[in-house]
């Protein structure tokens, strides 16, 4: 299995404190995988701003260099769909920056079109790559999270986790499962010490394609990824399991 690699030289280590009652988490070193322009990259750039190490996880790391060089971080190119692949990575990421104690599953596969229609095999793949990569990153991640006794792991959900549009079957089938692994491990590493927290991100998300014109009525990357290290700096006795984003315009 080739994994490519792409490091750049900068490893600053974070100490991420929270002093609500007195609990005090220290994470060292993020994997982003299915990272990219928007949320992705937004992450990126706020936990490397807070002194975290960060490796970007894509099929194709040429669209990463941009943002490897802005923020420090090391690429790494790898099937989140293929058991290899995964197990690869991560212990290349350990090798490379060091072993993650959080980790963010963001990628995700959209195939629109009607059930009576659509590609059985689009469907399959979509599905591998919303919920089964998932799966994939969850297992490498608890792995070495529950020796350590501590950890996060945090999925990126959409408005399809809790509503199956039409048209979007897979989709939603995707981002149902997903959420079902989030919450089952949630309950299973929870006591073990390992943060597990889903984001329903519902509404539309700002971008160059679909600009906001300064009303507010889309989500901001920035603010997305400001409420994912909101949740990694609580205290253990205060964690959320879920967390949903809209914007104030955004119907429920």
């Amino acid at each position: 299995m080739h994994l490519h690699i792409v490091t750049v030289n900068r490893q600053i280590p974070i100490n991420l404190d929270t002093k609500r009652h007195s609990m005090t988490h220290q994470y060292k070193t993020a994997l982003i995988i299915g990272a990219g322009s928007g949320i992705s990259a937004s992450l990126a750039r706020q936990l490397s701003a807070a002194g975290m190490r960060v490796g970007l996880a894509a099929r194709n790391t040429d669209k990463l260099q941009a943002l490897a060089s802005e923020t420090g971080a090391a690429a790494f190119s790898a099937d989140a769909t293929q058991p290899d692949a995964v197990e690869h990575l991560f212990n290349a990421v350990e090798a490379s920056i060091g072993e993650p104690d959080v980790v963010i599953y963001n990628a995700s596969m959209r195939v629109p079109g009607s059930v009576a229609d659509i590609d059985p095999k689009a469907v399959h793949k979509a599905f591998e790559t919303s919920a089964f990569g998932g799966f994939l990153a969850v297992q490498q991640a608890a792995k070495r999270m529950i020796p350590k006794g501590r950890g996060a792991i945090l999925l990126t959900g959409a408005s399809a986790s809790i509503k199956g549009f039409p048209l979007s079957s897979a989709f939603a089938m995707g981002k149902f499962a997903l959420r079902g692994l989030a919450q089952s491990a949630a309950r299973e590493l929870g006591p073990k010490g390992i943060h597990v927290a889903h984001f329903i991100i519902d509404g539309g998300v700002r971008s160059a394609t679909r600009p906001d014109n300064g009303e507010d009525a889309t989500l901001s990357p920035e603010g997305i990824a400001k409420a994912y290290l909101d949740v990694l700096g609580q205290s253990r006795d205060s964690w959320a399991f879920e967390v949903d984003l809209r914007p104030w315009a955004e119907k429920f």
